[in-house]
């Protein structure tokens, strides 16, 4: 399978990422390993996951757990790049990208996962209160020791990232990689207007999360009806206007043509993107994985290309 770089770095993934937020929230331990084994049974690499992931408290860090115990017991720790993140509030006075912050939390993500090295380590949300330079001389001194090999960034706005890029250069420490922003055919503009154009300029890998749109783009959402009930209704939500119901008759129309699931035209439209390397996909059986991962061979026109750029533009 095509692999793709992470960035400048040596890191190189095939173009669907597994996001681990599921691991211990909707899925239990056992159907997260035969998800996990099935991923790689498919040729896929990558897999993201966060500290703050599956609980907090007495649970805290499940899906880092969860992925670690697969990592032991499965062998196929060389067989998978581990991503993982740092930032967000863990507990209250516990959060954010300070150095004595990072290196708190980088021990306990490495005790979870039962790894000795984090092969991608994300700032996963900027933090104004903390100069980027303790950021990223903490994340210089962790490649040092080996504890970490790529770093990449969540979240930050074109400015931040590009300040942080010319921190590291001027001080010749390891710079961001990667950049995981939420982009999709129902929201573009935010991204595409000074993120893209940067991370191309500087060949920044992007990793997209809600690539899917929190599954708006699957189709099931078409009416308040279908919200409710769900625990996605108030983010699916905002997409159910004119824009988001004329950009689902157009995907329905492309995927008819192509023989394909609205969720893979979703992602095989992100995989002809500019910078994008890897969308982050979810799923909570084994069905719905595989089908997911079939976008990989899905390849859309140019007409429908050019559709959807249409359909989902302005937002």
């Amino acid at each position: 399978m095509e692999k793709r770089r992470l960035g400048r770095s040596a890191l190189a993934v095939a173009p669907i990422a597994f996001g681990g937020n599921v691991f211990g929230w909707t899925v239990d331990e056992a159907v997260s390993f035969r998800l996990l084994d099935r991923f790689v049974e498919r040729g896929f690499n990558l897999i993201d996951t966060a500290n703050i992931y599956g609980g907090r408290g007495e649970g805290e860090g499940a899906s880092e757990a969860i992925f670690g115990k697969w990592l032991a017991a499965s062998g196929k720790r060389d067989a998978v790049v581990v991503a993982t993140k740092v930032g967000m509030e863990m507990a209250p006075g516990r959060k954010g990208l300070s150095a004595a912050a990072i290196k708190q939390e980088v021990e306990a993500s490495l005790r979870r996962l039962q790894i000795d090295t984090i092969d991608l380590y994300q700032s996963h949300e900027d933090d104004l209160a903390t100069p980027q330079e303790e950021t990223l001389r903490a994340y210089a001194e962790l490649v040092q020791e080996g504890k970490v090999r790529v770093i990449g960034a969540s979240n930050f706005s074109a400015s931040r990232l590009a300040e942080a890029l010319s921190i590291s250069v001027g001080n010749g420490w390891p710079r961001y990689e990667t950049l995981q922003p939420e982009y999709h055919l129902a929201r573009r503009a935010e991204f595409e207007k000074e993120l893209q154009p940067l991370c191309v300029e500087e060949e920044i890998g992007v990793i997209t999360y809600f690539s899917l749109a929190s599954g708006f783009l699957t189709g099931k959402y078409r009416s308040e009806a279908d919200l409710k009930g769900n625990a996605r209704g108030e983010i699916v939500g905002k997409y159910l206007d004119t824009r988001g119901l004329r950009l689902l008759s157009v995907m329905d129309e492309v995927a008819a043509r192509h023989e394909a699931t609205l969720a893979q035209v979703a992602l095989a439209w992100l995989l002809t993107r500019d910078a994008v390397v890897a969308p982050i996909v979810s799923a909570t059986s084994l069905a719905q994985l595989d089908a997911t991962l079939d976008a990989v061979d899905l390849r859309l026109d140019d007409e429908a290309l050019a559709r959807l750029e249409e359909a989902s533009d302005g937002e």
